[in-house]
């Protein structure tokens, strides 16, 4: 659906595998070009949720970053070495100590 037309320049890891990037574009549009529609799971039935609006405003496209829940792919910028893995399950709420 989904197709890179420009060259990539730097490597993310989605999941534990290695995805090619460009730095600069946001987390969602790169694993989107990767051929990966999916990036977590609903808290109820467990089906799979990906990107709708693109554009901060659904909360479909939440995934963990460098060991951050609850981050929006759609907001967040790639750059060389992004570790990002899907949410599964409820979203948990950090509150302040």
């Amino acid at each position: 659906m989904f197709r890179r037309t420009a060259p990539t320049d730097c490597t993310i890891v989605w999941d534990g595998r290695a995805v090619p990037a460009r730095a600069g574009e946001s987390l969602a549009a790169a694993l989107l070009a990767a051929g990966i529609p999916a990036f977590r799971e609903t808290a109820v039935s467990g089906s799979a949720r990906g990107p709708l609006c693109l554009m901060g405003a659904c909360y479909d496209c939440l995934v963990e970053v460098d060991g951050r829940a609850n981050v929006q792919a759609c907001l967040e910028t790639v750059r060389d070495g992004l570790r990002a893995e899907p949410m599964r399950g409820a979203r948990t709420a950090r509150l302040p100590a």
